[in-house]
């Protein structure tokens, strides 16, 4: 069938696959289709099943050979490709493409076919130094403000919300009902909020009227004139000035416990005193820590193995990455597709928009993986057999006998790649960069999620 093939790796990390695909296979083809069509199709005229090949040639010959082709030469590029390297062959997210099909039309009897298709390959390169490289992290420290913070915030989630009698104070949950009046002093409906619940000193309020509640009692009513500037961050009120009315319907003051040890031992039934309280929350930190820059420091070494090589990604591969996230999205969203279109025009975004904020960050990803990948093979890892086959056995019961040695060879992928990160923490080093307490560590860390997520949103 395939007389001949070629393959030419071109930049992009695509390949080109030009194969030849003999006239007898062709014309075999052809013939077999052509006595198929014989006994099923119905012309007029003819009994069905008993319609000479030259009519059927004269009718349908152009689009039978059409037909026909085209499954030699898909039949052909399926054996060509076995017959390739497995570096050039495409990758799992790229399909073939034909090239030039309308010169390869009509197709000629007798005339063997050689055509050509463009696909994905995984990125040929060099494996730069990742050994003996040094990285620089932060040193992280748990305080004592750490704790402090940290029982401060345990206090709070403990506190016991109690009716208060007398004025409004920062800190007080109050109840409130307001509305913008007209020049008459009558209320503008639409702008009427009844029975609202916040926090004074919060700004968890459309008007930012903490400081104008604050020194009310419950049942009083009063009127305040507002005036906004663009640092309010009031939509829509930027230069303008308003009247509200303000009516105060209950406040509440929050008891926050005293730090003894009943109180540590209400946090935790391990926790006897407040001394094991403050280890505890700092053994928790460390741990947090420990974690965190294991993380840190694998993106680092990586991002320095990266800066010494350079490579072009498939770009079918990034476009899957980017199509998967976006489905995570909205099934995070707990949306329906079309809700979550809707809510990105709110925004004056498209999903196009969205994958595009994506795309840096997802090609960082995906260059990490690939670099890692190829580390993995060069070293070989070694893989426990008797844990391999345990994997095995627990993982392939229901998995059919003949497709188990290739499932076999993934989970050892699975678990060779699983000693990379290890590897390179290993055999690298570390040295301490800027001094950091526990909350500025996490707090940094919190700060760029929050901007990813506004990315996202």
């Amino acid at each position: 069938m395939v007389a001949d093939k070629n393959v030419k790796v071109l930049e992009g990390s695509r390949a080109e696959l030009t194969i030849t695909v003999d006239s007898a296979s062709i014309e075999k083809a052809y013939s077999e289709r052509l006595a198929k069509y014989a006994k099923e199709v119905q012309i007029d005229g003819f009994r069905k099943g008993k319609v000479p090949a030259s009519v059927l040639e004269r009718k349908f010959g152009d689009s039978i050979r059409e037909e026909s082709t085209f499954k030699v030469m898909e039949d052909g590029l399926e054996e060509a490709l076995k017959d390739v390297p497995e570096n050039q062959r495409p990758i799992a997210f790229s399909t073939p493409e034909l090239q030039n099909e309308d010169k390869l039309l009509p197709f000629q009897k007798g005339q063997d076919v050689t055509f050509s298709v463009i696909y994905d390959i995984y990125p040929e390169f060099e494996l730069p130094a990742y050994t003996g490289l040094e990285a620089e992290v932060p040193s992280v420290e748990v305080t004592e403000k750490d704790i402090d913070d940290k029982i401060e915030e345990l206090r709070d989630r403990n506190a016991i919300v109690r009716t208060k009698d007398g004025a409004a104070a920062s800190g007080d949950i109050v109840t409130v009902s307001y509305a913008e009046l007209n020049e008459d002093g009558s209320k503008k409906a639409d702008t009427e909020r009844n029975d609202f619940t916040f926090t004074l000193g919060s700004g968890y309020n459309f008007y930012r009227i903490d400081k104008d509640v604050e020194g009310m009692s419950k049942g009083e009513t009063k009127t305040v004139e507002k005036s906004y500037t663009e640092e309010d961050h009031v939509p829509g009120y930027a230069g303008k000035t308003i009247k509200l009315t303000i009516t105060l319907s209950e406040v509440k003051t929050r008891e926050l416990p005293a730090v003894d040890n009943e109180f540590a031992e209400d946090v935790k039934d391990d926790y006897k005193t407040v001394d094991d309280l403050r280890a505890g929350i700092k053994a928790d930190y460390e741990k947090e820590i420990e974690e965190r820059l294991g993380h840190i420091k694998e993106d680092a070494i990586v991002k320095k193995i990266a800066e010494s090589t350079d490579f072009a990604l498939p770009r079918s591969m990034v476009e899957a990455q980017l199509e998967q996230r976006y489905r995570q999205f909205v099934s995070q969203s707990g949306m329906k597709p079309e809700f979550v279109e809707k809510m990105l025009k709110m925004q004056d975004m498209t999903k196009e928009d969205l994958l595009e904020n994506w795309r840096k960050d997802t090609e960082e990803m995906i260059r990490a993986q690939i670099i890692l990948d190829k580390i993995m093979k060069k070293e070989d890892f070694p893989v426990d057999e008797e844990e391999l086959n345990k994997r095995c056995d627990e993982t392939l019961k229901n998995i059919p006998e003949a497709d188990r040695e290739s499932y076999r060879g993934m989970i050892k992928d699975e678990m060779q790649f699983a000693k990379v990160v290890p590897f390179l923490l290993e055999k690298n080093t570390f040295k301490e960069g800027k001094k950091l307490s526990y909350q500025e560590f996490i707090y940094g860390a919190a700060e760029a999620e929050n901007e990813n997520s506004k990315e996202e949103a």
